[in-house]
């Protein structure tokens, strides 16, 4: 048993300081590691170059990184950076990646050939592929039989444990979402995801989620009428949402809801993008993006009231504007313009020690007495 007692920040010996930091570490699961990274899109035609970005995220202190394909400029410029990064497969591989020989090549090509130097996290294999959606519907049945490959492929170089595979849902996905303890999968997309779901649990491979709180309040302004219940700065919002602290916990909590349901209850979610555009549509502007970046990264720290007290690993999206992309809103998520300037002043920087006590209302402690 361990007992506090609060006195003068100023008597708080610098031992005592980091026994606390321990305690605090060890039941709250913080390992003052940074939690937010930034997805490195590339459908631009004035972006930087591939190593003047990589120099750039280290500048920045962004220590993870998402990529949509396994691109060899890129691949090549994250030697010997540190990045943890995200690599994904994209849809239209998907078909031949699921020959286990192919599966095998692309393994060894992209991943093991970079491996010594290159500090891969994750690979998604497929984002946003839906069986109910036209534009990706074809790429469905792929999915599972790809994943299996991968993972077979990284499980025989054993890296199984350093290296997850995984894929990258969006929230269409989702049936019912309201209230978030009574999220669920919609019906007509279960035969497809539960056998994702039973590769990910088997695996132990988190589930990636594209997570856009923009999309949810532009497209449903009748129920979700407060922009500040989207950038976290109210604790409840009329209407259908009422009694839920943000937007972002009630969406992330609806999709732990529905992994419960689909036997995916020991799954971690890690955001694999989230975002708001600067121009372009319906609520952007410059004010409302760093709002929500500024805000997110601070409130991924924490966890949500379904699983407190654990940071959520997220990706920013994107690291620019991208001015090939469509349609018109698309292309202004950047945090940063493409001469390299920032848009918004972000501090990516990992967690302090101190900043840590005091996300656990920790501000002052003159003796701290162990009773084993």
């Amino acid at each position: 048993m361990v007992i506090l007692s609060i006195t003068s920040i100023n008597k708080f010996p610098m031992a005592a300081a980091m026994l606390l930091l321990g305690l605090v570490v060890a039941n709250f699961g913080i390992t003052g590691a940074q939690s937010v990274g930034v997805c490195y899109g590339r459908l631009g035609s004035n972006l930087p170059s591939p190593s003047e970005v990589i120099s750039l995220y280290r500048s920045k202190k962004i220590n993870r990184m998402r990529i949509y394909d396994p691109n060899r400029s890129v691949l090549e410029a994250l030697r010997g950076s540190n990045i943890e990064v995200i690599l994904g497969v994209p849809n239209p591989d998907l078909q031949s990646l699921a020959n286990p020989s192919n599966a095998a090549s692309w393994v060894q090509k992209n991943v093991l050939s970079f491996r010594s130097n290159v500090r891969f996290r994750y690979i998604a294999v497929g984002n946003e592929v839906s069986p109910v959606n036209g534009g990706t519907s074809g790429f469905a049945q792929f999915v599972l039989p790809a994943m299996k490959n991968i993972y077979n492929a990284i499980r025989s170089a054993g890296l199984q444990e350093q290296i997850k595979v995984s894929t990258a849902i969006d929230m269409t996905l989702i049936g019912n979402s309201y209230p978030p303890s009574a999220g669920a999968f919609r019906d007509d997309v279960r035969k497809y995801l539960d056998p994702i779901i039973g590769f990910l649990a088997y695996a132990r491979s988190p589930l990636l989620a594209n997570i856009y709180t923009y999309f949810s309040y532009v497209d449903n302004p009748r129920d979700i009428s407060s922009l500040r219940f989207t950038f976290f700065t109210i604790s409840t919002c009329m209407g259908w949402f009422s009694r839920i602290p943000n937007l972002f916990d009630a969406l992330l909590d609806a999709l732990y809801s529905a992994l419960e349901r689909a036997g995916g209850a020991s799954l971690d979610v890690v955001v694999s993008e989230s975002g708001w555009p600067s121009a372009g549509g319906s609520a952007t502007s410059m004010d409302n993006a760093r709002t929500y970046y500024a805000n997110l990264i601070q409130h991924v720290r924490k966890g949500t009231p379904k699983r407190p007290g654990r940071a959520i690993e997220t990706y920013l999206f994107a690291m620019f504007d991208e001015n090939q992309k469509n349609p018109e809103v698309e292309k202004h998520f950047g945090v940063f313009f493409p001469n390299k300037q920032p848009k918004y002043h972000l501090n990516f920087a990992s967690e302090r020690m101190w900043d840590i006590l005091a996300e656990y209302n920790v501000t002052a402690a003159g003796s701290l007495i162990s009773n084993m």
